[in-house]
């Protein structure tokens, strides 16, 4: 198994950041532009803003210096969208120039991009669409993973999927397919706890023992989102990682027991759409924080002899 991920934590000058140490217990949530002006009245303490590495491609204009106005005071995580890290093609040089160059420029605490593939022959899809988990997928994503860190020289981080749908021609579990992805590349892990969740609704397993057997000491940052229910065309339930609502409570205890076994770790909440107003969106990243907070008053503390 590959080292644990540790989180860097970078500064603007004259703008101080948390240490390491600080920064595991960061709970922040994705910027959103219609929420700067609140944002910047009413700060997020011990927060950080996670951004679409694709929303910010371009050379300047608002986008970018909205983006210079929260680098200045917050840490920054970097997520990247449409890499297709899984898909059948080889990765887009001039996007991943972009992705490089954004890295320089704003210098994320965090980098991370999906475990996924969307785009075939030149065409770009607008969903993250699942993986078949088996040998030839492996060598393939790790080639991939390789020549984004080579690009961006630093780990990047892999987020499990939502889907909805499997593949017969998988051979490993998930579970087996990231731990020997970290163990080859050296990457990292974001954890989706809300996909973790929906997935296991939509294939009929426990969303529990997953995270049971998952590598929390390789994971660098976790998401939490809302999720919707609708059914499918046979009329079976069927979960949808929507992020348009506040996290469901069965997902805050999913996360109440991962960070119980594995400790603090940088902590986002998602929220892409009919998006709230910024008190909503700021208390749901404090309920995160208080969760950290209340495993680490718990935890004994070492006792020192003279």
């Amino acid at each position: 198994m590959g080292a644990p991920i540790e989180l860097e934590a970078t500064r603007t000058p004259g703008h101080p950041w948390p240490s390491v140490s600080a920064a595991q217990q960061l709970a922040g949530v994705s910027f959103k532009h219609v929420h700067l002006h609140d944002i910047l009245a009413d700060a997020l303490v011990e927060g950080f803003f996670e951004v679409h590495a694709e929303n910010y491609m371009g050379m300047g204009g608002p986008p970018h210096r909205m983006l210079t106005a929260i680098r200045q005071d917050y840490p920054l995580s970097l997520h990247g969208v449409c890499m297709s890290i899984g898909g059948p093609d080889e990765l887009d040089t001039g996007h991943l120039a972009h992705f490089r160059d954004l890295v320089r420029r704003y210098e994320p605490s965090l980098v991370s991009e999906h475990l996924a593939w969307s785009s075939h022959g030149g065409t770009f899809f607008n969903d993250l669409l699942p993986l078949p988990y088996n040998q030839d997928t492996l060598a393939r994503v790790c080639s991939h993973i390789d020549q984004v860190q080579d690009a961006i020289e630093r780990p990047l981080l892999l987020e499990n999927p939502a889907t909805y749908v499997a593949f017969a021609s998988s051979t490993m579990s998930e579970i087996d397919f990231i731990k020997m992805m970290v163990q080859r590349t050296g990457c990292g892990v974001l954890l989706d706890i809300n996909n973790v969740f929906v997935s296991a609704a939509n294939h009929g397993f426990s969303a529990s023992a997953y995270l049971a057997e998952f590598p929390l000491e390789q994971v660098g940052e976790i998401h939490l989102a809302g999720h919707s229910a609708q059914v499918d065309d046979e009329g079976d339930a069927l979960l949808i990682d929507g992020h348009d609502r506040a996290v469901a409570d069965v997902v805050w205890d999913l996360y109440d027991s991962v960070i119980a076994r594995g400790g603090s770790k940088p902590t986002l909440i998602e929220w892409d759409s009919d998006l709230p107003d910024w008190p909503i969106l700021r208390d749901q990243a404090f309920r995160a924080r208080q969760i950290m907070a209340a495993h680490r008053a718990s935890q004994p503390r070492a006792h020192h002899v003279a």
